[in-house]
């Protein structure tokens, strides 16, 4: 089969590799119908050191069960899912409590001889904890929007939670990418008052308007602080949710955030050390966030993609075949496209 592989910075390619097979009883051989590119994979795609070897890569998948182990139950060949963009038991006691990224026996895709989301198969490991059966068809328009549930928008979601974002709850989204968008769109779904949404890029920011940000703040630095200053009569928001994952974006954040308020952060982090002195701690700013456990998500937010109450799938704005993904990669690292379908 093909899949993606990626050699160093700048360097992904598309390329022959062995077709998975089924390795342990509790896995499962997944076709892929639609995966795609993350932001996060953007931070090695800049800057991973040159191999002779390729890496796998993409974490976010949905597809056709082709083939199960012996000892997954509930799925069968034919059945619709979609993959967290990690993968799990479901039953130890970390997944129980809600933290399937810290799964007893677990992992990530592209990683320790595990398949990368980006190919045209898949296999998955703990296949009965980690998939999720949906019930659509192949051909279902559905399948961009169900497909944020691996990743973006489950991240979004995490993000708002984690703050504790609900009515009469004012926010401030830190990011126009599409977890930042996600978060809007999840922040509106949780019933926020006012939404905040920073960010520069105008056709971003007018789909995140469609989400539900009440406000746009094309400002950054100490000058975006205070745009949403004045936007809270001087206060700022309950709550702020750090989509970035940039020293700058942190700093921004504790900037905005209301006294008493909470910043949430989802962003992968690209910096070694967060900024936290004595003036936040007697403003009783509190920091919380980060990996998201999609898995814990999935079952609640599926409801509302199904009946169409919520269109996260409009995040994506370009479509490749797997011949179009290093493409794909370059255009997103460019700024031209907000986030990348894949249809292998």
């Amino acid at each position: 089969m093909r899949a993606t592989l990626i050699y160093g910075a700048g360097d992904v390619r598309v390329e022959d590799v062995p077709d998975p097979a089924i390795r342990q009883p509790t896995d499962a051989v997944v076709r892929v119908l639609r995966s795609c590119v993350c932001g996060s994979d953007l931070w090695p795609y800049g800057s991973k050191p040159a191999s002779e070897q390729g890496a796998r890569i993409g974490h976010e998948f949905l597809g056709v069960v082709e083939e199960t182990g012996k000892e997954v139950s509930g799925l069968g060949r034919g059945d619709i899912v979609v993959a967290p963009f990690v993968w799990s038991d479901n039953t130890c006691d970390f997944c129980q409590e809600g933290l399937q990224t810290s799964c007893r026996h677990g992992g990530g895709w592209g990683a320790d001889g595990v398949d990368g989301g980006q190919g045209e198969a898949v296999r998955v490991p703990q296949a009965q904890g980690t998939l999720v059966k949906l019930p659509v068809g192949e051909d279902s328009a559905l399948l961009p929007s169900l497909l944020t549930l691996s990743d973006v928008f489950s991240t979004g979601h995490h993000c708002a939670v984690a703050a504790g974002v609900g009515p009469r709850t004012t926010v401030t989204v830190i990011g126009d990418g599409a977890v930042g968008l996600s978060a809007v769109l999840a922040a509106k779904r949780l019933g926020a008052e006012r939404i905040i949404l920073m960010g520069r890029h105008k056709d971003r920011t007018d789909l995140g308007l469609d989400f539900g940000a009440t406000d746009v703040v094309a400002e950054r630095g100490e000058e975006g602080v205070e745009k949403v200053r004045e936007l809270t009569g001087g206060d700022g928001t309950h709550t702020v949710l750090e989509c970035v994952g940039l020293k700058a974006a942190v700093d921004t954040a504790f900037g905005v955030v209301r006294s008493g308020g909470t910043v949430s952060r989802v962003g992968a982090p690209q910096y070694s050390d967060v900024p936290m002195d004595s003036s936040l701690f007697m403003r009783n700013v509190t920091l919380t966030g980060g990996v998201a456990p999609a898995r814990a998500y999935i079952e609640e937010l599926l409801p509302d993609v199904l009946d169409g109450t919520v269109e996260p799938g409009r995040v994506f704005d370009r479509t490749v075949d797997l011949d179009g993904v290093p493409d794909g990669y370059r255009a997103m690292a460019d700024r031209e496209a907000l986030k990348v379908l894949i249809r292998p």
